[in-house]
């Protein structure tokens, strides 16, 4: 039995260290097979990651769809009704966020291009006042037409942009590329929320068939938290955005400051991303306001700060930090690293997979009595 195993056991060290010999040596057409297998299964993948957020919105109107009800009709229709209320409530928010945002977006685009010459006018005229810059450049950008280059400009970009013919084929191609993908991505997100309760038994009955018993229990604990966390941190992200856009468009609307409701809603979009969002949505409305009234605009900032502090110090800890239980410092190490690494899609996803790997490692490290206390101390 001895000399059986010995030779289990070469045999299996051999066999790993070809299988690594040959990754190695054909990683160029191992990678580019890998490559073509993602790229094949792109709609597969995006259908994925949309029927997460929508099954959230889904199992919310299956618990409050006619809950204490047991009639045949009602429990069939459960889960047909509770899908085409979570579509929607998604395009719902979609069309909304576009449809308040857009028009005065459009608007304060013409209106910048319009002030521009004479807000040039006016930088020329105060650094003539100026002893300090040089004659040459101011008598250099008062050479230049203004009106006449910013007409260039959009007439490059809507008429011009080289090859006509090969840019057209190329953003349609591309273009065709990407809708294609999204369109099968939403079949497949419907096909397996239609079919979650089945895929999941499945799903059970493979892993208990093909996975060891030791490594099952471990793995459905590490998925059970993380869809734990992730679940947490898109629902008390969404309402954290909900409440500071609220807040934002009250407070404007109080102060009298311009595009209230459009920038608003952009806050509260952007607050969607950790961290960061808030300022970004707070920068664009500054700079659309400036257009309008400078004194409006500090006004408006100064109002952020304030919004920023009570958003940072009382909403996020109770309806985001405390839900997904992970420190601030983590927080911000989370959405600075995926940041980096993956741009906006990994500030996104940053923050729950930090929240799972801090949450198993303190699962691991404290004993249990020591963990609940630690809980209740939080």
């Amino acid at each position: 039995m001895l000399k059986k195993l010995e030779w289990k056991t070469v045999f299996k060290i051999v066999i790993g260290v070809l299988a690594v010999y040959l990754a190695v040596h054909y990683w160029p057409n191992i990678s580019g097979v890998i490559g073509t297998v993602f790229s094949a299964a792109t709609p597969i993948i995006i259908g994925a990651i949309m029927a997460y957020p929508l099954n959230i919105l889904m199992s919310f109107y299956e618990k409050h769809y006619f809950p204490k009800s047991n009639k045949s009709a009602v429990v069939k229709s459960r889960k047909a009704v509770s899908l085409v209320g979570a579509v929607i409530t998604i395009l719902g928010i979609i069309s909304l966020v576009i449809g308040l945002i857009a028009p005065q977006l459009i608007a304060c685009i013409q209106m910048l291009v319009n002030e521009i010459p004479g807000a040039m006018d006016f930088v020329i005229s105060k650094l003539k006042e100026n002893e300090f810059v040089s004659k040459d450049l101011i008598n250099s950008l008062s050479s230049i037409d203004w009106k006449s280059r910013i007409a260039d400009i959009v007439e490059t970009v809507t008429s011009g942009l080289g090859d006509v013919v090969g840019v057209a084929f190329t953003a349609v191609t591309s273009v065709f590329s990407v809708v294609s993908n999204i369109v099968l991505g939403v079949i497949f997100a419907l096909y397996i929320l239609i079919d979650k309760k089945r895929l999941s038994r499945q799903l059970n009955k493979v892993s208990q068939k093909y996975v060891p018993s030791r490594f099952l229990d471990k793995i459905t604990h590490i998925l059970s938290v993380l869809n734990d966390c992730f679940h947490r941190f898109i629902v008390g992200q969404c309402t954290e955005a909900v409440i500071l856009g609220v807040l934002c468009i009250i407070g404007m609307a109080i102060l009298r400051i311009p595009y209230a409701l459009m920038i608003g809603t952009l806050m509260g979009f952007t607050a969607l991303i950790p961290i960061v969002g808030g300022l970004i949505g707070a920068g664009v409305g500054a700079f659309l306001i400036l257009m309008e009234s400078p004194i409006k605009a500090l006004i408006f900032i100064i109002f952020v700060i304030i919004l920023q502090q009570i958003e940072g110090n009382l909403i996020y800890p109770k309806v985001v930090g405390s839900s997904i239980g992970l420190p601030g410092l983590w927080v911000l190490a989370a959405v600075t690293v995926g940041g980096g690494v993956f741009g906006i899609f990994g500030m996104l996803i940053g923050v729950p997979i930090a929240a799972t790997f801090y949450r198993l490692v303190r699962e691991d490290v404290n004993p249990k009595p020591q963990l609940l206390a630690e809980e209740k101390e939080e």
